[in-house]
């Protein structure tokens, strides 16, 4: 998620005890459309399309990219167009805006929680397919259950805390910002867009479609006898490297170049060396690399949630605050605005069921352990929501493991199960995390929180209906996950943690039992020394993150996502009114451009229009 342009605050005004009453006085706009049919369907579209997009990225570098900063331009964009062509008789508003925005981040956000990277593994496991319409419920019940449990504590962490919630509080200014009364940001930002995803989307038609420029390119040297490309060390020409590498922070950026160029220049030639690794290639360098990179991270997360413990205390003290009448705001007219409260156990009672049952089905999960599995999701959810709203931070990669590890203990040697229990976790954690991002804009810009309940659950049914089917197009062969062209990286970490957990590490060679210790150690220390170390001192702090993914993508993912991240905050150190304008836009509108024109390659491909 993007760090906000200036922190946002209640207005000096309000008072401390009754920030609703100031709310419902001084912000919300009860008489101004929200959720109207035009917001709906362009909503939906967007999210489809940003649907579509971040499963290409996904499986190229192991991130989600944020949703709602470039949904709200395109929307805006969009309007423009339609209103030029005398399609749309009058402009998109701002609450409207925001309940498009809504709509299209419950669909976008379908491939983070742990989809994604759980249908990945899955599949590398076992080279099984679950069928098409029972996964696309699986991905929309999870995902729909996550938008009820944000309502018990909504109002506690938005109304009367107050939090942050970093990304939410940037999208509310940059939606005010392109609807100003010039409007000159909103078509300056949607002008960067456009452009770009038009170069991006080029760029991938000239390279995957005509073959007229090289995927790789490689530099004429050697390393321990081998090419360099064979070691990854190359230069990629996918552009949606760039974008992912422009919206990420420089620090994670020089981590993954660092620590990309010391796996696979100087780690994976010792291994071959001695003899641990055979193969000169991605995939037989990284089925060892994983083992330290997934430790890093699982040791990282773990560690880094341990240290929000408070927040995980205020979340439980939070929850029982809501149902207390203490906790509850008095007065008909804030609980006429609010989600009633019977709505969260109305969902629950309605979808649990069904989750349970789908466990039990497809991935022959003991119904017992599914009726653990729900309610421990939903409880790991208010925390979830608790730590992103103070940190813009959702700990899938601290709760998915945790899940993982207490599911090997419970139902020993069910890979699958294994996998699909922590996605649950995973799944619910980030859509109620992501819907209260949403409300906080809302909240910022006074609109209907009911309204945008009824966003998201659209923008989830659009979402699971698109990544199912999208999967299926563009990896038909599931024996090229984790390869050079579709790395996986998280998919790789999901499969070996649940691997780890279900076969325990006794199984494990010895040397990958020492590279597990080492990066537990390392990601124990990288943790502590974010947390503890002066603020100052940050920038020059190896990301954990950034050290643990790198393991697990090649080296040349890693080179072309550093340079985008060094252009990114060259320009924002050099440039930084320019930067403002265009960094986010330029990489959103590349990361579309190109990830959307390889959807439409691989259709082609896969319709034989267009030879392989």
């Amino acid at each position: 998620m993007s760090e906000p342009t200036s922190p946002a605050a209640v207005p000096s005004a309000a008072p401390v005890d009754d920030h609703e009453a100031h709310w419902l006085k001084t912000t919300y706009r009860p008489s101004e459309a929200n959720l109207t049919v035009r917001a709906v369907v362009v909503g939906m579209v967007i999210g489809a399309l940003m649907c579509l997009s971040n499963l290409y990225v996904f499986f190229k570098t192991g991130w989600s990219m944020g949703v709602t900063l470039t949904a709200c331009i395109l929307a805006f964009a969009a309007f423009q167009v339609l209103q030029g062509m005398r399609l749309a008789k009058r402009p998109l508003t701002i609450l409207e805006n925001n309940a498009l925005t809504t709509v299209a981040s419950g669909a976008g956000y379908m491939t983070g929680g742990g989809n994604m990277a759980a249908f990945g593994a899955i599949l590398m496991v076992t080279s099984v397919r679950p069928e098409p319409i029972p996964m696309v419920a699986w991905f929309g019940v999870i995902a729909a259950l996550g938008v009820f449990a944000a309502i018990p504590i909504k109002r506690q962490l938005i109304n009367k805390e107050q939090l942050a919630f970093p990304t939410g509080t940037a999208t509310a200014e940059t939606i005010r910002s392109i609807h100003d009364a010039a409007a000159g940001g909103g078509r300056d930002k949607a002008m960067w867009l456009g452009v770009a995803a038009l170069f991006g989307a080029v760029i991938a038609a000239l390279r995957d479609g005509f073959r007229l420029i090289p995927a790789t390119i490689s530099l004429p040297l050697t390393l321990g006898g081998k090419a360099l490309k064979d070691w990854t060390l190359a230069l990629k020409s996918e552009v949606v490297l760039l974008g992912a590498g422009a919206l990420m922070s420089f620090r994670t950026g020089w981590s993954l170049l660092i620590a990309g160029l010391l796996t696979y220049a100087v780690l994976a030639p010792s291994l071959v060396a001695d003899g641990i690794v055979t193969t000169v290639s991605y995939k037989g360098i990284v089925a060892w690399t994983l083992w330290p990179g997934a430790a890093i991270l699982v040791a990282s997360g773990l560690t880094s949630f341990a240290f929000d413990y408070k927040s995980v205390a205020r979340s439980f003290s939070g929850l029982a605050a809501v149902f207390t009448k203490g906790g509850r705001a008095e007065g008909e007219g804030i609980d006429a605005v609010e989600c009633p409260a019977w709505w969260f156990p109305a969902g629950f009672v309605a979808l649990g069921p069904i989750v349970v049952a789908l466990m039990a089905w497809l991935f022959q999960i003991p119904l017992w352990a599914g009726c653990i599995a729900v309610p421990l999701a939903v409880l790991m959810g208010f925390v979830a929501a608790r730590v992103t709203g103070e940190t813009d931070v959702t700990p899938t990669k601290a709760l998915g493991p945790v899940t993982q590890l207490i599911y090997g203990v419970l139902t020993p040697g069910n890979l699958t199960g294994n996998i699909m229990s922590a996605n649950v976790t995973g799944g619910i954690g980030l859509h109620a995390a992501d819907l209260l991002t949403t409300l906080k804009t809302g909240w910022l810009l006074g609109a209907k929180p009911r309204h945008q309940l009824y966003a998201q659950l659209f923008g989830v049914v659009a979402g699971a209906a698109v990544v199912v089917p999208a999967f299926n197009l563009i990896l038909p062969d599931p024996s090229v996950l984790g390869g050079d062209e579709w790395p996986a990286p998280s998919c790789v970490v999901w499969a070996g943690v649940s691997q780890a957990f279900s076969g325990g590490l006794a199984e494990l060679a010895s040397s990958a039992r020492i590279a597990v210790i080492v990066g537990l150690v390392l990601g124990v220390a990288l943790a502590l020394l974010e947390k503890l170390a002066p603020k100052r001192a940050l920038p020059f702090i190896p990301s954990a993150s950034g050290i643990g993914i790198a393991m697990v993508i090649p080296a040349s993912n890693c080179i072309a996502m550093f340079l985008g991240a060094a252009i990114a905050e060259w320009l924002r150190r050099t440039r930084p009114a320019l930067a403002e304008k265009t960094v986010v836009p330029v990489s959103s509108g590349l990361i579309a451009g190109e990830s959307l024109m390889g959807i439409v390659i691989a259709l082609l491909v896969a319709t034989h229009l267009l030879g392989k």
